[in-house]
């Protein structure tokens, strides 16, 4: 009779096992996140599993990033094999619902989520709409900043009272620092990506927007006075390289090696190199450094920038239950209210109230960058731009050869022109 009872209960667990082994929504991810931003995600994913666990479990995959990621996105809804859910760059999703690739995200989604136009700043909300309709949720903001050497700043009398760069706003004055840096005998003023006109085109980008320029879109790129404001952001790299403040035809890697060796005094790039200075400095192997938005060289404060965020494919022929819906809606609730971990990747979190906490604040040099999303610039809306888009790769193609003197920068400019009118 006991071995019988035993049983009968053993019985009974495995039941109780399965069944809430089989009540568990399964949500199919695919990411293009690799190293620090990988490493990241991939702990937040496995967090949300253990919190949820025997509710919602996300399973993972990691893809090439770039063209081979869009791809795959695209062929996959197409035939109905898409994920549940994916990251998306804001920059691509004008491409992304020409194809039918995305699901759009209703009123009702959003109230869900307990997010909407108010919980991000108003640039990167505007970034994941076409034609008045939303199509995926922002989870950060990724531009480019300023990095400093704190101690050759100092040094150079380029620190002000507030601990933070001063005397670099105006194009005369930061060609003037930057020398003034070089003089007291750091090899460069500045590091930046110049043999790569594709990386640099953020910079340049944002030179333009300060000049209260805009790129245009299909069939009207670079209206009006434009393509002599951008011959003039061209023309602002140029002068550094003529100059010896910045090297010539310098890839990404030695642009990255000059700063943190202390060869160079300042970089621009992009914040997801945070966590690059954050380790070695762990290690103690880095000077003081900080990262500020980019000195306002022309009229106004504007800075590229870029949003990973999340999307629901258009897979299809294929339905989707509620439940799978519910729960899709819960991962991407869930990973925006724990944005602040993602922030330690240097991102700005897009959701307003994690970049208002105290945390966030507390959080250096994140939190005095974040200040830039009010004067943030994104992508022209247009299939044909984003990154690793027809538009970088025009830009790539015309800028670098202006960028080390080698043409003028209005012939680089009507070069990439003519590349977009092409299209």
């Amino acid at each position: 009779m006991k071995a019988l009872l035993r049983t009968a209960l053993v019985s009974t667990a495995l039941m109780s096992f399965v069944s809430i082994a089989s009540a568990a929504e399964t949500v199919v991810w695919w990411d293009f996140l690799g190293g620090g931003d990988g490493v990241r995600m991939k702990k937040l994913i496995s967090d949300f599993n253990t919190e949820n666990a025997g509710k919602i479990e996300i399973q993972g995959t990691t893809l090439d990033w770039g063209v081979p990621f869009y791809t795959k996105v695209q062929t996959s809804a197409a035939v109905g094999e898409g994920p549940d859910i994916m990251t998306y760059h804001a920059s691509r999703i004008p491409l992304a619902v020409s194809q039918g690739t995305l699901s759009e995200l209703t009123a009702e989604d959003w109230a869900a989520m307990g997010l909407g136009p108010d919980s991000f700043a108003k640039e990167t909300f505007e970034a994941v709409n076409v034609e008045g309709k939303q199509y995926a949720v922002p989870f950060d903001t990724h531009p480019i900043v300023l990095y400093y050497n704190k101690d050759k700043l100092e040094a150079a009398g380029l620190i002000g009272a507030d601990g933070l760069p001063t005397g670099l706003d105006g194009k005369d004055n930061f060609l003037a620092a930057l020398q003034k840096l070089k003089d007291g005998g750091t090899q460069y003023g500045l590091a930046m990506t110049t043999a790569d006109g594709g990386f640099a085109f953020r910079t340049i980008y944002s030179y333009l927007c300060q000049q209260n320029g805009v790129i245009g879109t299909d069939g009207d790129w670079l209206p009006g006075d434009n393509l002599d404001k951008l011959a003039n952001a061209v023309q602002v790299v140029a002068d550094w390289v003529k100059a010896g403040v910045t090297p010539e035809y310098t890839d990404y890697p030695s642009a990255v090696a000059l700063f943190t060796s202390g060869e160079a005094a300042t970089m621009i790039n992009g914040v997801w190199e945070v966590p690059t200075m954050t380790d070695l400095e762990a290690q103690g192997k880095l000077f003081n450094w900080g990262a500020i938005e980019l000195p306002v060289l022309f009229d106004r404060p504007c800075t590229y920038a870029d949003s990973h965020a999340f999307a629901i494919p258009n897979n299809a022929g294929k339905t989707v239950t509620p439940e799978k819906h519910a729960a899709v809606l819960e991962v991407i609730k869930w990973m925006s209210e724990q944005s602040l971990f993602w922030a330690t990747a240097g991102h700005v979190p897009a959701n307003i109230a994690v970049q208002s906490s105290d945390e966030y604040k507390a959080m250096q040099p994140q939190a005095t960058y974040a200040k830039l999303t009010a004067n943030q610039v994104f992508d022209p809306k247009s299939v044909n731009a984003g990154v690793a888009s027809p538009l970088f790769d025009a830009a790539g193609n015309a800028f670098a050869a202006a960028m080390n003197n080698e043409v003028d920068a209005k012939t680089a400019v009507d070069e990439m022109k003519a590349s977009l009118d092409a299209l």
